[in-house]
């Protein structure tokens, strides 16, 4: 299996890249995401592969992070979800926004993707909930302004935390995102904790 490319872009289109390595050119599925963060043709790029084989094709999904690799195997373990959904959520959502949307039951912000109805949106939401929270930090998130790192999954963690104190679901997302509007999109699971206890308090 080929994990990993290096090597220099060759060409590009609209859903694909070539990446040549040391002569051999690989063509590579990228969403719109990859293909605008890739380089100007000719130049140096290391890329995360998917390999998927199938009896009758070999196809390699390019990420520029290895998180974005993970998210698009995590929706793919979601029924109805294959490799182009996956790939048009991904170009549509950033992982970072993504893993808010699902800790925030935000069903509106899912179907904003080409091709991902209200019923594929849902089972996303609900099949997704308990697994974000494994992922880990979102990559190339800024640092805080106390100079730790951003949580990018801050809000799923926060919302894990409440549940687990007891809390329904609904409650904790509600209140979790109560937190976000007051702390921002940089605020540590801690924060959100913080000011969502104290939004479920009062």
């Amino acid at each position: 299996m080929i994990g990993k490319l290096k090597g220099l872009v060759d060409d590009t289109g609209l859903d694909w890249a070539i990446i040549d390595v040391n002569g051999v050119g690989y063509e590579v599925q990228c969403s719109p995401g990859t293909l605008a963060a890739l380089p100007a043709k000719g130049e140096a790029v290391e890329l995360h592969i998917e390999t998927h084989v199938r009896e009758t094709e070999f196809r390699l999904f390019a990420f520029t992070s290895k998180m974005e690799r993970e998210w698009f195997r995590l929706l793919q373990t979601v029924q109805g979800v294959g490799a182009k959904v996956a790939l048009a959520v991904l170009g549509t959502m950033s992982p970072h926004d993504l893993a808010n949307a699902i800790a925030m039951r935000d069903k509106t912000a899912i179907t904003k993707t080409p091709g991902v109805g209200p019923k594929v949106a849902q089972r996303l939401l609900i099949e997704l909930k308990d697994k974000v929270p494994s992922l880990g930090p979102i990559e190339g998130q800024p640092a805080a302004a106390g100079g730790g790192p951003v949580e990018g999954l801050a809000a799923a963690d926060a919302v894990s935390a409440l549940t687990n104190l007891g809390y329904a679901p609904a409650q904790a997302s509600d209140a979790i995102s109560t937190a976000m509007r007051e702390a921002g999109d940089k605020a540590t699971a801690q924060e959100l904790i913080r000011l969502g206890l104290k939004a479920l308090a009062g």
